[in-house]
């Protein structure tokens, strides 16, 4: 077995999308390759209603999917196919845009006025790209949660992991979604297929990634190697993107650490991107664009 390096290491950016929801961007909207086939990372953490009310009015999408899982609060939906619903706590949506689809996704804080989900972006290869859309909306009770001896949790949302699969199927990229938590003081090895990019994204607690041989302590950067702790319990944000390897090494802190692991097959096409819209070529995009203008982006029936 040999243990993924950390390449690099991102803080998660603050950002507005939508009417004005104040989030945290891990990554997107710039060089895909090391993330392929994966294209942004949303954290939508937030205590004050007035940051996130106003919610993603409807929009296009078109060449991609789209995942959203829920923490705290919910997030009411509606679309052009005619479908609408809510998301609750631990529950899932993974959207497939394929040749387009209108949307909106308006999210409500808990009783105390909290909301957190992420949205992660899947690309979708040429072949798929004008597929048509689809949802698969999975209720919290139907994700499987596996624990060892030591204590670690991990829920799986897609793919296979430790002997179960999670619910959702039949995506493209054939990721593997995992939302892991390890105990206070404990280093855990978890397999990543070598074919796969892979990233920890940190949301709760502390701990490293690393070598099990390097010393626990703090961020240090020394001849050409990464050392990587993320300290504080809240607001830590951290995205770890993993280097070459089949498993990797993370060592919790002293409040343990709960991360997303997410890993896909590099789909190796080129990138045509304007916001929602995600192509192979500036053609398809601009076609894309003359759609929407002209009233004509919807495809399916």
């Amino acid at each position: 077995m040999s243990i993924r390096p950390v390449k690099h290491i991102i803080e998660a950016k603050p950002t507005i999308e939508g009417a004005g929801v104040k989030l945290r961007r891990a990554f997107g909207f710039g060089e895909t390759g090391d993330y392929d086939p994966f294209l942004l990372l949303d954290d939508f953490r937030n205590e004050n209603p007035s940051d996130f009310l106003a919610g993603f009015p409807w929009h296009p999408h078109r060449g991609i999917e789209t995942i959203t899982y829920v923490l705290a609060g919910t997030v009411d939906h509606k679309d052009s196919l005619g479908n609408n619903g809510s998301l609750g706590a631990g529950d899932i949506q993974w959207m497939t845009a394929g040749s387009g689809i209108l949307h909106q996704e308006m999210p409500q804080g808990d009783p105390q006025g909290k909301m957190h989900g992420f949205q992660l972006w899947a690309n979708l290869p040429s072949a798929l790209k004008m597929s048509n859309p689809r949802y698969q909306d999975i209720p919290s009770t139907e994700i499987p949660e596996v624990r060892d001896d030591d204590g670690t949790r991990v829920r799986i949302i897609c793919g296979t992991f430790w002997g179960k699969t999670g619910p959702v199927e039949g995506v493209a990229a054939d990721p593997r979604y995992l939302d892991v938590w390890v105990a206070a003081g404990r280093q855990k090895r978890l397999p990543v297929e070598s074919s796969r990019h892979a990233f920890a994204y940190i949301f709760e607690g502390s701990g490293s990634f690393r070598d099990a041989s390097q010393p626990f302590g703090v961020l240090t950067e020394k001849e050409g190697s990464i050392e990587t702790v993320v300290r504080e319990r809240t607001g830590n944000r951290s995205l770890v993107l993993f280097d070459s390897g089949d498993e990797i090494v993370v060592q919790a802190g002293d409040e343990g650490i709960r991360f997303l692991l997410v890993s896909g097959k590099p789909i190796e096409e080129p990138v045509a991107w304007y916001g929602p819209i995600v192509m192979n070529t500036q053609a398809e995009l601009q076609q894309a664009m003359r759609e929407l203008q002209e009233g004509t982006f919807i495809k399916h029936p």
